[in-house]
């Protein structure tokens, strides 16, 4: 077998391949040998075809079924011997070979572009270090007392945290819309169940009260029909109720399912929940820095094979969100490609860089930290028997999980080569960031879980 390899424009490259007649041959022969041993044909005795004949009839569709075969064959041992690693599937051109004759033929495709891993040496990262005080536990019993409240109804003004039955009707200059009125809507105030603004216009409000409430619809609203304008809520309480929230001692930790030990337990139980939930962040706060880091240090030359494939996903994912959100059919929602390339880049950039520093530095998975994971995946489950035997009997599930723990892996071997300064911060910056400050959403942190199956 004859290989000459071609190449074109950046990742592009062509492979020719020459195969022997006799490879071919060879193998279409011992078939129809095979073929005249069991067919009937009439006129002939079982087992007494000619050869002739049996080639003659099904000579052509066999060698068909030979010539994929071999080529399927050659083209895995044509990579092998010019030592090219594609990146996506070939454009196949069979250029002779079809009627008989050696098979010459030929494969185009991209290949995964070769590089070394930059931006390590000189990474700077801050890992953000948040104290688990008395104070922080005390917020926590707090919200397990509002959680637990029970509503009186009171004659009096609403006030922040007090819960009120409506009626409410609203109009858009004018016109009614749909979803625009209910009965008996039942709000607590700061609970953010309707739009802020919604409820604090309900504070000083009475039972028998009626106000007109204005709110304006965001731009991105999905009724186009509303979306950036203000409507116009003619509002009516109908009752007002306060809480009423439990006592602050050993009763409420069994009535959040704790038997034993009572409130002191309980703190400590959420000075422990608090303490892993820092920890998380921490890692989460660190992932966002290194994949930044490494998608900025390190720009690629990527195979558009790989880039339309992850768009693809992107694109699925939307649609999927969109139908679960709105109950839209996906396959009508328009999507156009470029909306997602540069998230698609990204994620394909992270996914060869993570897999460089996987074969380059001996990174394996650790089956301990993945059985961990799994525990601690299940334990808070109703039946977390049924959900471990659902992940260790599918294959395609554990797979996911490893490649979670193997990301995990490459981050922290990258952090441990990295300069790393501790920065101090408050709990609540930490551990609820779309609330803090410069705090970027963790989507592309979520995503770059996705790219180590690259390649």
């Amino acid at each position: 077998m004859q290989v000459t390899v071609e190449s074109a424009e950046g990742l592009e490259r062509t492979i020719k391949v020459h195969v022997p007649a006799e490879r071919v041959d060879h193998e279409v022969q011992k078939r129809l040998k095979r073929m005249a041993g069991n067919i009937r044909l009439d006129g002939f005795r079982p087992g007494k075809v000619p050869m002739k004949v049996v080639e003659k009839r099904y000579g052509g569709h066999v060698r068909q079924e030979v010539l994929g075969e071999v080529v399927q064959q050659t083209y895995g041992e044509a990579l092998q011997q010019v030592e090219l690693r594609p990146a996506g599937a070939p454009k196949l051109d069979l250029r002779q070979g079809a009627e008989g004759g050696d098979v010459e033929y030929e494969a185009s495709f991209e290949i995964m572009p070769e590089f070394e891993v930059q931006g390590i040496a000189d990474m700077k990262l801050e890992r953000p270090v948040a104290e688990v005080t008395d104070e922080e536990i005390d917020k926590v019993l707090e919200d397990l007392r509002k959680q637990r409240a029970t509503y009186n109804e009171a004659d009096k003004a609403a006030e922040e945290g007090d819960q009120v039955v409506i009626d409410f009707r609203g109009t858009v200059d004018g016109e009614e819309f749909e979803g625009n009125q209910g009965e008996d809507a039942l709000v607590t105030i700061g609970a953010n169940q309707m739009p802020a603004e919604f409820e604090q216009a309900l504070v000083g409000l009475r039972a028998g009260d009626t106000r007109n409430i204005e709110y304006a619809f965001p731009e991105n609203f999905p009724t186009e029909a509303i979306a950036g304008k203000t409507a116009a809520f003619e509002t009516t309480v109908k009752s007002v109720c306060e809480p009423e929230y439990p006592a602050l001692d050993d009763s409420l930790a069994e009535a959040v399912g704790l038997q034993e030990g009572g409130l002191q337990a309980l703190r400590e139980l959420i000075r422990t929940n608090l303490a892993r939930e820092v920890e998380r962040a921490q890692r989460a706060r660190l992932k966002e820095q290194v994949t930044e880091a490494l998608a900025k240090a390190n720009e690629l030359d990527l195979p558009k094979a790989l880039v339309d494939a992850e768009i693809e996903s992107l694109q699925q994912q939307m649609r999927q969100r969109l139908q679960q959100q709105g109950g839209q059919q996906a396959d009508a929602v328009e999507l156009p490609a470029d909306l997602f390339e540069d998230q698609a880049r990204r994620r394909v950039t992270l996914g060869l860089v993570m897999n460089k520093l996987i074969a380059d530095n001996g990174i394996q998975v650790d089956q301990e930290r993945v059985r961990s994971r799994l525990q601690e995946m299940v334990s808070g489950r109703q039946d977390p028997q049924e959900v471990l035997k659902q992940y260790t009997q599918n294959r395609e599930m554990m797979q996911s999980l490893e490649v979670n723990v193997l990301e995990d892996q490459v981050i922290e071997w990258v952090v441990e080569q990295a300069q790393v300064e501790d920065k101090p911060t408050d709990l609540e910056s930490l551990l609820n960031p779309q609330k803090g400050q410069g705090v970027a959403d963790s989507e592309d942190t979520e995503s770059t879980d996705e790219t180590t199956k690259e390649g």
